[in-house]
């Protein structure tokens, strides 16, 4: 065969890949155009690069047998026999604005509005430990836990070393983490030693040999979420990982700046459930301790709360929808924390929407990012949102990793999902939706101390950076729908 017949048949196999991977990308489901469009021209400019991040990173895809256990487990466990038939029993006394929103997470996790909760926000990351160590030596019955990030500092050793005092006087503990936010403590000895001790652990989303991800799934699709749920009865809910706040991996960034809050009563057999479900989708275990297992009750009235949980085996689009019908709902006030802030079109959107309504927005953002990628993201969409009226402050004391939304000083919504499309579309994420007068006023305080520690930009601020900034910015911001 003649060199130029090589090479004519060689660029005609170059030109079948790119039609099939370009063809794939933009029949791909679920996908916005601005995503096909991106995928599209970078993998029409830089083929052999681009090619090769399709495979990698170009689809949600957590693998067929995962998606199966998931649902496996969730049709097992699901939101349990011990909520109301419909949700239309459990949302009255609601106003419409107020049961429509917790309909939507109704039609997510499955589970209904639980009243009679007690809330407690935490004052610090420390203090959270402590209390959760407390309540831990606490348990006569169960405990489980979960987190994505669980370090081998102070912190993190306290949790090990009260699990395994849980384990040693007969309570049966259950422990996960994610395989890679978590590597470091589960390939050490740690945790070992709580396998010894008898607790029962897990590694959620394995990430095995990188090689044969491109069959089994993406490897950064990651279980982002932080459960506690100690005797059914009380759970913990927030941005916190199991770590000490100055989060030694990222030393320059800290201290890393969380919210945290503790509930006891009904909603904590949700959050048990939630935990269940990625349990089973990782363990063959029959739960024999939990068969009989109902929700404890709180007190009387008290906070209606709701957990909803999020991921790639959930339906399409349910983070983010939550997002932006709690920001149309606002009809006085939206503020919102969060590290990461890379909205999609309809969101940044609904932002803007809400401030031309002449509600009081505010977004309060870090002033200093530990990606570089999302630091940039974020800036290209400030001139948009102030020209709209949202306020924007930037938090200079650490990395603010508190993800709060308060509306109208009665709705606060808290958990793990940041505004970006990682927790959108790739991340397990856990929140809880509460309607609560004392609760939103104590997450409005904590808002308003990190407002007077921020500096605030102005449209000004923003129209004076130069052309390269502003290049930089958006160039990166294009980036968004692909990765």
């Amino acid at each position: 065969m003649s060199s130029s017949i090589i090479v004519v048949s060689l660029f005609a196999l170059h030109v079948m890949l790119q039609a099939g991977f370009i063809a794939r990308a933009v029949l791909r489901p679920h996908r916005e155009p601005s995503s096909r469009i991106a995928w599209v021209l970078v993998i029409l400019a830089v083929p052999a690069i681009g090619m090769t991040a399709y495979v990698l990173f170009g689809e949600t895809n957590i693998g067929r047998r995962r998606v199966a256990r998931y649902k496996a487990a969730i049709d097992l466990v699901g939101p349990g026999d011990w909520v109301a038939e419909t949700p239309q029993q459990q949302i009255e006394g609601l106003d419409v604005g107020h049961a429509q929103l917790f309909l939507m997470g109704c039609s997510i996790s499955g589970f209904v509005p639980a009243s009679g909760n007690d809330a407690q926000l935490m004052s610090d990351s420390n203090s959270t430990i402590d209390s959760l160590v407390a309540d831990i030596d606490a348990a006569r019955e169960n405990v489980h836990l979960l987190f994505y990030i669980w370090l081998e500092d102070t912190n993190g050793l306290k949790v090990v070393e009260a699990l395994k005092r849980a384990a040693g006087r007969g309570v049966i503990v259950r422990a996960m983490a994610d395989d890679l936010g978590s590597r470091r403590l589960v390939r050490s000895s740690h945790w070992k030693g709580m396998k010894d001790a008898g607790v029962r652990l897990a590694q959620a989303l394995p990430v095995g040999n990188p090689l044969l991800h491109p069959i089994r799934g993406r490897v950064d699709l990651r279980n982002h979420r932080k459960i506690v749920v100690i005797d059914n009865r009380i759970t913990y809910c927030g941005s916190q990982n199991c770590a000490d706040p100055e989060f030694l991996p990222k030393a320059k960034y800290g201290p890393w700046v969380d919210i945290m809050v503790r509930f006891e009563g009904p909603v904590s057999a949700q959050n048990q459930r939630l935990f269940l479900q990625d349990w089973l989708s990782h363990v063959d275990e029959p739960l024999a301790d939990l068969q009989s297992a109902s929700a404890h009750g709180g007190s009387d009235g008290g906070v209606t709360a709701q957990v909803i949980g999020t991921g790639p085996t959930v339906r399409n689009s349910a983070m983010p929808e939550v997002f932006e019908a709690l920001m149309h709902s606002a009809r006085e006030e939206l503020v919102i924390t969060t590290p990461y802030f890379v909205p999609s079109e309809s969101m940044q959107s609904a932002l803007c929407s809400a401030a031309f309504r002449k509600v009081r927005t505010s977004l309060i953002l870090p002033a200093r990012n530990d990606s570089w990628i999302v630091a940039a993201a974020s800036r290209s969409y400030y001139a948009g949102l102030l020209e709209a009226g949202v306020r924007i402050f930037e938090f200079p004391d650490g990395l603010l990793h508190s993800k709060t939304l308060t509306v109208d000083g009665e709705i606060v919504l808290i958990g793990s999902a940041n505004l970006d499309r990682r927790s959108f579309d790739l991340n397990y994420e856990n929140n809880i939706l509460c309607k609560s007068r004392s609760l939103t006023a104590a997450v409005r305080d904590r808002q308003d101390a990190y407002i007077s520690a921020s500096g605030e930009v102005t449209l000004p601020d923003v129209e004076a950076w130069s052309v390269g900034r502003r290049l930089w910015n958006n160039s990166i911001a294009m980036l968004g729908p692909v990765l």
